[in-house]
């Protein structure tokens, strides 16, 4: 979100100085462009009184300077002429010593400089005919003030825009995040989904965002209805064929197999295998539960229950205990945790002389959860075979067989490494490493 805030505020700066500047340029060179006629305007009545101060004298045409203003009589005074006829040229004497060089054409001109201070000039070149003979007329205002000016207005320009663009920004930046809100709060309700906290986003939103929650909270429900159809279709499916496998095992142990003991060997093992394989696939089937977010697994509210109702099972003669960070949340599905850990603590339970362990750690990479005991253990040349489908290495103790197998299909769906280790009562110790989890 705020990547996209801040991809806005660049994309409206860079607008709002590219469109501010041509607007400024544009606007400064019309108002020049401007001035320029509204004095030319000026420099053409000037050019014309010149005209009209030219009169006949004893040798031809002279300038009668009593029509003259006194601008054009004092030095570098900012206004200046030049008349061009026949072989020679007149000049004011405000020009001094230096010269208004004669334009190649008629018109307004702004790029000549003259004096000691490099006055910038504008100068308008007007031709004329007056008795009998070519007259052309170059008269010269000083354009310096009004650069100057023009600079002073820029850097004031300046300024206020880039004072304005500020309060644009700042506006656009309260407007901005009013506008993404309701995307902000839609962000939150989600992540709340995959925690559990609830099962469907607020619908109350924006018109420009119905469309879209409507289509995940449509999608939420559909993929929850289904899921529980195909965990009820499931539990249906192993209720129907346990029963039928119990009659089965029954009468592979009877006495009527007792003349074919091979026979009844072989149907014996295949029934249990197909009884594990049965119920391997129904508890792997539960795994399907991640594709909806549940409720997180607490641990300061679950392992408490989970710890008593165990010692209510196997006995108050086992001390069972825990050790987890205060107020931990494994960011995994609830009921699969319990599964976990109950397959676990249940088998180091049958195991356990005293003591059984359940220990939650998190960690760089992500959460580490160990069971240990202070039981037999297994032999460490002997441990992979409790992860073989249906192993029990003690026939007459159901445990480290079919829970394991649970155990380690779980962990596997989430992407961890489950070991067999000693632990240090010299009992087994079930280390489970799962990576982190991004909610």
């Amino acid at each position: 979100m705020r990547s996209i805030q801040r991809r806005l505020s660049l994309g409206l700066i860079s607008v709002m100085v590219v469109v501010g500047l041509v607007m400024a340029q544009t606007s400064l060179w019309l108002f020049e462009i401007g001035l320029q006629r509204y004095l030319e305007d000026g420099l053409r009545n000037d050019s014309e009184s010149l005209l009209l101060a030219m009169v006949r004298g004893p040798q031809g045409l002279q300038l009668d300077e009593r029509h003259l203003s006194p601008a054009y009589q004092r030095p570098f005074s900012g206004h200046y002429f030049r008349i061009d006829f026949a072989d020679n040229h007149w000049r004011s004497r405000s020009l001094w010593d230096q010269e208004l060089p004669p334009l190649a054409q008629p018109g307004l001109n702004s790029n000549l400089q003259l004096g000691p201070d490099g006055q910038q000039l504008l100068v308008l070149r007007t031709d004329y005919r007056r008795q009998g003979q070519s007259i052309s007329i170059s008269v010269a205002q000083d354009y310096t003030p009004v650069r100057e000016s023009f600079r002073r207005i820029r850097q004031i320009g300046l300024g206020l825009g880039l004072a304005g663009l500020l309060v644009i920004l700042l506006l656009q930046r309260i407007t901005v995040r009013r506008a993404l809100r309701p995307l902000e709060t839609a962000r939150e309700q989600i992540a709340q989904l995959q925690q559990g906290q609830r099962s469907q986003l607020d619908d109350r939103v924006p018109v420009e965002l119905e469309p879209l929650v409507a289509q995940i909270n449509h999608l939420l429900a559909h993929t929850e209805d289904s899921l529980k159809r195909s965990r009820n279709a499931l539990g249906n499916l192993g209720h129907a064929l346990k029963t039928p496998l119990a009659v089965l095992l029954s009468l592979a142990s009877s006495e009527q197999l007792d003349a074919h003991p091979q026979l009844r060997k072989t149907l014996k093992a295949q029934l249990e295998q197909v009884q594990t394989r049965l119920n391997r696939e129904l508890n792997r089937a539960r795994l399907s539960g991640d594709a909806l977010p549940g409720a997180l697994f607490d641990c300061d509210g679950e392992l408490p229950g989970l710890l008593a109702t165990l010692n209510m099972i196997h006995g108050e003669h086992l001390e069972l205990s825990y050790r987890a960070p205060t107020g931990l949340q494994l960011p995994w599905d609830r009921e699969d945790l319990l599964e976990l850990l109950g397959n676990l603590l249940d088998n180091a339970c049958k195991w356990a002389d005293a003591e059984v362990r359940l220990s939650v750690v998190e960690t760089v990479q992500g959460f580490e959860l160990s069971v240990e005991d202070d039981g037999p253990g297994i032999p460490e040349d002997r441990r992979d075979q409790v992860f073989s489908r249906g192993t029990r290495l003690d026939e007459q103790t159901d445990g480290h067989g079919l829970g394991l197998g649970i155990v380690r299909d779980i962990v596997d769906a989430w992407g961890g490494t489950l070991s067999l280790l000693e632990s240090e009562w010299g009992g087994l110790k079930v280390l489970i490493e799962l990576p982190a989890r991004n909610l």
